[in-house]
């Protein structure tokens, strides 16, 4: 059961973070370029988004033994999520720069009025191709953070419900206020994100060390889906102390 929510909770958070970075670029390039070159962009990038889950998902269900999955996309996933968080930890502690999407959304539309005048196909190409880019990098993560919940977890169809629900929110919500979500609690989602990820990356990652034995059979935690909730604890405290540690104020020299 933790397994299941935590799938559906991970995929919904990570890509309602970056459909939320996806949709100031959409908006920024139709309000200031056009709407009809812009939705051929974002169609445009739904569609190779979609073939490339569809070949990656299928190649690694089909090429890989159940616990090599586990290991390889678990220390893949690791790696991402303790990227998220050292990311979050820094925003926290006031190291690094919280994200403004008010910011973005004017540095978009200043690109795009100063940019000139190209038309392809009968497509304005600038923002056709700013549209197609800013949706399909923010995509692949989502693709690859629902392909990493959905096969190892056995459970694709509740990560693409918690990357669905994820969109439709956001999406919804952007265009009724026709405006960037700058209010969003980004870094909050991000550290939310970050302890997800790692929880889960460390916990399959191990399970995955079993290719390494005999019988190459996956290894099985002590309380099954339960040790989800104490990995959580402890990254989550870890974290904790992190911010902690890095927001202290530098102790005055004698």
């Amino acid at each position: 059961m933790s397994d299941a929510v935590g799938v559906v909770a991970a995929t919904l958070l990570a890509s309602g973070v970056e459909f939320v970075e996806a949709l100031t670029i959409v908006l920024a390039m139709g309000t200031t370029r056009g709407w009809r070159s812009t939705w051929f962009g974002v169609g445009a990038a739904l569609a190779a988004l979609a073939v490339v889950t569809a070949i990656a998902g299928y190649a690694l269900q089909s090429w890989l033994p159940e616990a090599l999955l586990q290991l390889i996309v678990g220390t893949l996933l690791l790696i991402f999520g303790l990227q998220w968080l050292r990311k979050a930890i820094l925003r926290s502690a006031g190291l690094k720069a919280l994200h403004d999407e008010d910011e973005t959304f004017r540095e978009e539309v200043e690109a795009a009025r100063a940019a000139g005048e190209e038309r392809r196909l009968g497509l304005d190409w600038f923002a056709f191709v700013v549209s197609f880019k800013g949706v399909f990098l923010e995509g692949l993560e989502i693709v690859f953070i629902v392909l990493t919940f959905g096969l190892n977890g056995d459970s694709i169809p509740l990560a693409v419900l918690g990357a669905g629900l994820g969109g439709a929110i956001v999406l919804t919500a952007g265009f009724a206020l026709h405006r960037p979500l700058a209010r969003v609690p980004e870094n909050t989602i991000k550290f939310t994100v970050g302890l997800l990820l790692t929880t889960f990356g460390t916990f399959w990652s191990v399970e995955g060390l079993g290719y390494f034995a005999p019988s190459e059979a996956s290894i099985s935690w002590p309380g099954g889906d339960a040790a989800l909730l104490v990995l959580l604890a402890l990254w989550a405290l870890l974290a904790w102390a992190a911010v902690r540690l890095l927001s202290a104020p530098p102790q005055e020299a004698a």
